[in-house]
C-alpha cells in the first residue's frame, strides 16, 4: 500500500482548521476539518488533503473514485509514451570462421536497421579463459563491418565467461 495510502482522505485528515477548495473551484477559505467535512458530505464528495505540508493543510471536495481514475489513466498514457528499446543478442566464439562472422554481422545490420540495439557477446570456453584477449580482437574484427550504421555504446569488455560489446543505431542527423 504504498502509493494508495498516500492520500488522506475524510476522517483520517487529522488537522483542526483547514484551506478548503471545491471541487468547481470555489474558495471556501480556511475552515474548520469538520465544517469542511459537513460540506463534502452535502455534495456527496470526498474532502481530499491535498497539500499536507500547507500552513494550514489544503484539501479540495471532490469525487475521490473519479480521481483516482483519472489519475490512473494518465500513468497509463505516459507508459504508452515511453519508448522500449529491444536488445538483440549476437553470440560468437573464439573459433569462429569468417564466413559464420559475415553471417551474423548481416543479422546485428538488420536489427540495427530497424532500430534495435545489439549486443555481440564472445562465449570463452575452458582454456579460452586464459586469454580473453581472443575474444576481444574477434570483436574488433566484427565493429568495422558494423560500424558504417552503429555508435559502440561500451567497447569489449569482459564479463565472467563473456566478452561483450554493446552497439547502438547511429543517431540520423538531419540535413
Amino acid at each position: 500500500m504504498s502509493k494508495q495510502k498516500e492520500v488522506m482522505l475524510n476522517d483520517e485528515i487529522r488537522a483542526s482548521e483547514v484551506r478548503c477548495v471545491g471541487d468547481d473551484g470555489t474558495q471556501y477559505g480556511i475552515i474548520s476539518r469538520d465544517e469542511a467535512l459537513e460540506i463534502a458530505e452535502n455534495a456527496g464528495l470526498d474532502l481530499v488533503l491535498i497539500a499536507p505540508n500547507a500552513k494550514p493543510p489544503v484539501c479540495k471536495i471532490m469525487d475521490y473514485g473519479k480521481f483516482k481514475y483519472q489519475q490512473e489513466k494518465k500513468l497509463k498514457e505516459a507508459k504508452k509514451k515511453q519508448k522500449s528499446i529491444e536488445v538483440k543478442e549476437i553470440k560468437l566464439s573464439v573459433k569462429i570462421a569468417q564466413n559464420d562472422v559475415n553471417y551474423k554481422v548481416k543479422h546485428a545490420r538488420e536489427f540495427l536497421e530497424e532500430g534495435k540495439h545489439v549486443k555481440f557477446r564472445v562465449f570463452l570456453k575452458g582454456r579460452e579463459m586464459a586469454n580473453p584477449q581472443a575474444g576481444v580482437e574477434v570483436l574488433e574484427r566484427v565493429w568495422p563491418m558494423v560500424e558504417d550504421i552503429a555508435d559502440r555504446d561500451k567497447g569489449p569488455t569482459l564479463e565472467g565467461r563473456f566478452v561483450n560489446m554493446m552497439t547502438v543505431p547511429k543517431k540520423e542527423t538531419s540535413k
